[in-house]
């Protein structure tokens, strides 16, 4: 049969459409949102928790994210290690400050406060997790009765009864490593366009219910707010163990499932992001940095991923448009209701950061952003230097994240 048009248009509207039927029922029906933490009693004996938080240049939003951990309501011992990650700033004075004189909302009955630094990075570790390595080591010089570690960034703002809950999960039987999205921020038109698309994506790579399944291979987590048992990061040997991962919580997750241990990951609503992306190319630089990484910088999976997005996210309008061109109400017809069905799957993300359900059709254009930053991201780590952060570029070490 050769191939014509109106052939061409009907296996890919075809093809599409079945995708689409298969994502919203048998992908973990990732598009739900109430997948939170689970309401358990308290424990008979809080456990020690100390609470890591790498910082580099956080200093307009340290003060909101530092306030809200020196104020945890946590009826257990814990403590809060601030690693200064070479900051240029001002991060590391100001988190001392805010040590010294804590927020008035704190007092001095907050919780004890460490800042310190470990200097540049050793080869083979990013930033980030070298900052993790010496807090971690530091909480467990400085409290030999350490149960937990509170893995959480400097951008992330804790309501006074975050570690109680995520405890309360945790504890005796629980998770090994439970984390929870944070709530990003939504607020300029380029994050209400974007944001939000970023939880849908996120969701639809690692849909939640297939993560929090004990013997599910899909894992995942997610790195700004995590409680991580102490004793499942020696058996990851974590951090060590992803010392050159640039997606460090997803590589995390991997770890401690490979060694044996439990994950869960839900959205959070007692935490929230006040990270601000208000121009396009400062959500660019955000997907660029971790795309390709994520994509295992294998040229063949990104054929795929780029394959894959055009397959579900441009067929549909394209096949709206082009059925009355190649004379098929078909075609269009297809076309309408994979469209409908992406829209449909969107709206309860759209709910939960408070957007109007119309936001829904315009995904198929965020998608095309999504892609080209995909793409973006290939070029940057393929000349070698890979997608700068607050002044650092990032090449992982083959055959990590």
């Amino acid at each position: 049969m050769p191939l014509t048009p109106l052939t061409a248009c009907t296996a890919l509207s075809a093809v599409s459409l079945a995708a689409w039927l298969w994502l919203l029922l048998g992908r973990g029906f990732y598009w739900r949102t109430d997948v939170r933490l689970p309401d358990r009693r308290d424990p008979a004996r809080w456990p020690a928790v100390a609470v890591v938080v790498p910082a580099r240049d956080e200093a307009d939003v340290l003060p909101d994210c530092l306030g809200s951990l020196l104020a945890l309501d946590y009826p257990g011992p814990a403590e809060v290690f601030l690693v200064d990650d070479g900051s240029t700033d001002g991060t590391g004075d100001l988190a001392r400050s805010l040590a010294d004189h804590p927020p008035p909302r704190v007092g001095r009955s907050g919780l004890p406060l460490t800042v310190t630094s470990p200097g540049e990075p050793e080869p083979g570790w990013t930033g980030k997790l070298w900052a993790v390595r010496h807090g971690v080591a530091l909480a467990r010089s400085r409290m030999p009765e350490l149960e937990y570690l509170l893995l959480t960034d400097a951008d992330i703002v804790h309501r006074r009864d975050s570690l109680r809950e995520l405890v309360r999960a945790a504890h005796r039987d629980g998770p090994d490593l439970v984390s929870l999205l944070a709530r990003l921020r939504v607020a300029t038109t380029w994050e209400r366009l974007t944001v939000p698309a970023f939880v849908y994506f996120f969701a639809q790579l690692y849909p939640f219910r297939r993560v929090n399944r004990p013997a599910a291979r899909t894992a995942a987590a997610a790195g700004g707010c995590a409680l991580l048992r102490d004793a499942a990061a020696r058996r990851a040997g974590y951090p060590e163990s992803v010392r050159g991962a640039v997606i460090d919580d997803v590589a995390l997750a991997k770890a401690v499932r490979d060694s044996g241990g439990t994950l869960w990951l839900g959205l959070g609503d007692r935490v929230r992001s006040v990270r601000a992306y208000p121009r396009l190319r400062d959500v660019r630089a955000m997907v660029e940095r971790s795309a390709y990484p994520q994509l295992r910088r294998n040229p063949l999976l990104l054929l795929g991923a780029v394959a894959g997005l055009l397959l579900l996210y441009a067929v549909p309008p394209a096949a709206l448009v082009a059925g009355p061109v190649v004379g098929s109400h078909w075609v269009a017809g297809a076309g309408a209701l994979a469209w409908a069905l992406m829209a449909v799957s969107y709206l309860p993300v759209l709910r939960y950061y408070g957007q109007p359900s119309r936001a829904s059709l315009l995904l198929p254009a965020t998608a095309a952003l999504y892609l080209v930053w995909t793409v973006g991201s290939a070029v940057r780590y393929r000349r070698g230097h890979g997608a700068p952060w607050k002044g650092r570029g990032y090449t992982p070490r083959p055959g990590t994240a």
